[in-house]
C-alpha cells in the first residue's frame, strides 16, 4: 500500500457498496455492473440497493418509492431561508448552508439510533432535489412548483426546475443521469462524509462536509467547466484548433482522465449515447458534435478518455439544467451513496485518523523575543 500525498494507494475503509477496476474500466454497485444498472435500474431501486444490498422487491420499491416522495419538502424554517440564499449564494453554498440549517429541525435530530439515521438518509435524498430546483426559481423570481408525488425522482426534479412534465425519454435519460452519478467508491466527497461520521457526529454534518468537498473545483465542478468550453469553442470546426492549442500550452481540458480509470470511463459510455440521443431528439447536434470533435483530439494528442463529467454536460444541458446547476444536480444523486456509506461507517466504526510524514525544523531551543533577529 501506498502512503504519499493524497492517500493514493492507501485503503481507508471496508466497503460492500461500490468497486472499480480501473485497468479494465468497470464500476460495481454492491456487485452490479453499472451498465447492467444504467440499461434497466430505475435511482429508487438503487437508492435501496445501495443502502440495503441487495435489490428490492416489488413491495419493497413501492415502499422506497412512497418514503422517498412523501418527504421531497423541505422544513419551514430551511424553506425560509431559501430568497434569500437565492440572492446571495452560489448554488453549492446554497445546498451546504440548507442542508445544515434542516438538521436541528429534522424530526429525528437528536436520535442516533439505526432506525433513525436511515429515515434521516431517505430525508435527506428526497430533499436535495427540491432544495436545488426551489433555489433557481427563487433566483429567477418563477413561481415554486411544489413537488409531484406521483412522479418519479427524476422526473419530479424536471417538472419543479422547468415548469413542464418531462416527456418519457428524457425523464429516463435523466434517471439514468442519477444512476450513474449515485456512488464512485472512496472519491473526496465521500472520505469527507466518511471521516465526519467517524467521529460519531450526525448525518446533516456529514452530508454538509461531503458538499463542501464537492464544492471543491477539483472534485466537483468539471462538468461545469466542460459545457463553458464548449461554449466559448461555439461551433464544431473550431474544436480542433481550440483543444489542440490548449494542449499545446499545457492547459487542462476539463472531462479528460481520472484517478482511477486508465481506460473509458464506464459511466461516459453511457452518457455518450444518451448525448447522442437527445442532440438527434432535439434536432440540435451542435454541442454533441463539438463534445464529440473535443473527444477525438484530445485521444489523438493526447490519449487520454473522458471521464464521466465529459458527456454529461451535453446531456444536463439538453435537459435544460442551467449550467451552475451541474455539480448540485451531481450532489442530488451522490446523496444515495453518501447517505449509504456513512451508515456503513457507523456500522463498523473506528475515528478515521491517519498518521503523517513530519517535514518541519528539527527540535530546538525556545528565543527570548530580545535574542531575535
Amino acid at each position: 500500500m501506498g502512503n504519499g500525498k493524497g492517500l493514493e494507494g492507501v485503503v481507508a475503509a471496508e466497503t460492500a457498496i461500490s468497486d472499480i477496476d480501473g485497468q479494465q474500466g468497470r464500476l460495481w454497485y454492491v456487485g452490479y455492473d453499472i451498465a447492467d444498472l444504467a440499461e434497466a435500474a430505475t435511482f429508487e431501486e438503487i437508492v435501496y440497493l445501495l443502502h440495503q444490498l441487495e435489490l428490492p422487491n416489488r413491495s419493497q420499491l413501492d415502499e422506497i418509492r412512497n418514503q422517498l416522495a412523501a418527504e421531497r419538502e423541505p422544513e419551514p424554517f430551511v424553506l425560509s431561508l431559501l430568497p434569500t440564499l437565492a440572492n446571495d449564494a452560489v448554488p453549492m453554498s446554497m445546498l451546504r448552508t440548507a442542508v445544515s440549517a434542516s438538521s436541528p429541525h429534522d424530526p429525528d435530530s437528536n436520535d442516533q439510533s439505526e432506525e433513525a439515521i436511515y429515515r434521516k438518509a431517505i430525508r435527506l435524498t428526497a430533499r436535495f432535489p427540491t432544495l436545488v430546483a426551489y433555489y433557481d426559481r427563487h433566483r429567477n423570481d418563477r413561481e415554486l412548483i411544489p413537488p409531484d408525488p406521483s412522479l418519479s425522482q427524476a422526473a419530479n426534479f424536471l417538472w419543479m426546475l422547468n415548469g413542464e412534465k418531462a416527456d418519457e425519454d428524457s425523464a429516463r435519460i435523466f434517471d439514468v443521469c442519477l444512476t450513474l452519478h449515485a456512488d464512485h467508491t472512496m472519491n473526496a466527497s465521500t472520505f469527507a462524509a466518511r471521516v465526519c461520521a467517524a467521529t460519531l457526529s450526525d448525518i446533516h454534518s456529514a452530508m454538509t462536509a461531503a458538499i463542501a468537498a464537492l464544492k471543491g473545483p477539483l472534485h466537483g465542478g468539471a462538468n461545469e467547466a466542460v459545457f463553458r468550453m464548449i461554449e466559448e469553442i461555439g461551433e464544431k470546426s473550431k474544436a480542433r484548433d481550440y483543444i489542440t492549442k490548449r494542449l499545446g500550452s499545457k492547459e487542462k481540458v476539463m472531462g479528460f482522465g481520472h484517478r482511477v480509470y486508465k481506460t473509458e470511463d464506464p459511466r461516459a459510455t453511457v452518457l455518450r449515447k444518451m448525448a447522442k440521443e437527445l442532440a438527434d431528439k432535439t434536432g440540435e447536434p451542435r454541442n454533441y458534435e463539438i463534445s464529440e470533435e473535443i473527444e477525438k483530439t484530445v485521444m489523438d494528442v493526447k490519449g487520454i478518455y473522458p471521464n464521466v463529467d465529459f458527456y454529461a454536460a451535453s446531456v444536463y444541458n439538453y435537459l435544460g439544467i442551467p449550467t451552475d446547476l451541474f455539480t448540485p444536480v451531481f450532489a442530488c444523486s451522490r446523496v444515495a451513496g453518501w447517505t449509504a456509506h456513512v451508515r456503513e461507517q457507523y456500522a463498523d466504526n473506528r475515528l478515521i485518523r491517519p498518521d503523517h510524514a513530519y517535514v518541519g525544523p528539527e527540535p530546538r531551543a525556545w528565543v527570548p523575543l530580545s535574542e531575535r533577529n
